[in-house]
């Protein structure tokens, strides 16, 4: 049996089998976040790592979706849930006139013009009092599940989804017309690939998915406001981290990644010196991985593998 053909399947398994083994909701709680950001990661990763177009701006995705559901909840009564299949024609929407409008552009010019508009949309929520609340935010009075196994398992099949879509995508021939623009965008186009359709495209599937994420952390965390859903460095920045440290254009490296950065962050917060250092260790980490692991962890697995090995021979 090829173990690594049905590993996802056996770990898919196993992770619905534990809220049935008396975990803690505090556990249960770290494993949303985790799988959360990994659904995020997944998403940065198809943009970013397959296809080449570095965004600092998947928080405008994510705040996008969060407030869908947050605005179809305070504005017209219906269920937060009803955010996560309504977040996708409206973040598709809101990725074709930023692709419009930025995917002209290339390299850093890219990364800072999707970097504004995630602070646009920021500045925007927090003026709009009358729309968004503001600053005040939205808030769920009505939670639909007080325990968090059902909210576990709606992430968790909202990862599976994420993980099986963009494995067949990158898989397939947009897949290879994604890393060919990756390569070398002037070389595409001159072997016929139509290059703006299929950045629009890794755009468009980057933002829904990452808009899914928010519409989900609305229902779970039943509170957003600009400042959070839009933030730059705790969304945006962490996202690019977690694919990093991880592995960019790897299948494992952004579930990697964000079991890495959640788990060290909490185990900061819980040092009462530390507080909320837990920013500066990112940047050590991430530059540890930058000079010694560029490929992330997935990626310079066979290097890691070596240097175990050493260890257990000296």
């Amino acid at each position: 049996m090829d173990l690594k053909k049905y590993a996802p399947f056996i770990i898919l398994g196993l992770l619905a089998l534990l809220p049935l083994t008396g975990i803690s909701t505090y556990m249960l709680h770290v494993l949303i976040i985790v799988i959360m950001w990994s659904v995020i990661g997944m998403a940065w990763n198809l943009l970013g790592g397959y296809c080449g177009q570095v965004s600092f701006g998947h928080a405008a995705f994510f705040g996008m979706g969060a407030y869908t559901a947050g605005l179809l909840y305070e504005k017209l009564g219906m269920s937060a849930w009803w955010g996560l299949p309504i977040s996708v024609p409206v973040v598709t929407v809101f990725a074709l006139v930023m692709g419009f409008i930025f995917l002209r552009l290339r390299g850093p010019f890219f990364a800072l013009g999707t970097l504004a508009m995630g602070v646009i949309l920021r500045i925007t929520a927090e003026n709009l009092t009358g729309f968004t609340g503001g600053d005040l935010g939205i808030m769920i009075r009505e939670r639909t599940w007080v325990d968090k196994t059902w909210y576990f398992y709606i992430i968790l099949i909202l990862a599976a989804v994420t993980y099986y879509v963009i494995k067949k995508v990158v898989e397939s021939k947009l897949g290879y017309y994604f890393v060919a623009i990756r390569e070398d965008q002037d070389a595409a186009e001159s072997l016929g690939i139509d290059t703006t359709l299929y950045k629009t495209i890794a755009l468009c599937l980057s933002a829904v998915i990452t808009g899914l994420a928010g519409a989900f952390y609305m229902n779970y965390m039943g509170y957003i406001d600009p400042k959070v859903v839009f933030a730059l460095h705790d969304i945006s920045v962490v996202t690019i981290m977690v694919v990093m440290v991880g592995g960019v254009a790897t299948f494992s490296g952004p579930i990697i990644g964000a079991l890495i950065m959640v788990l060290l962050a909490e185990v900061i917060r819980s040092i009462p010196k530390l507080g909320m250092a837990h920013h500066t260790f990112f940047g050590i980490l991430l530059i540890v991985i930058i000079i010694f692991l560029p490929n992330g962890i997935a990626g310079d697995w066979p290097k890691l593998k070596k240097i175990f090995a050493k260890g257990k021979t000296a």
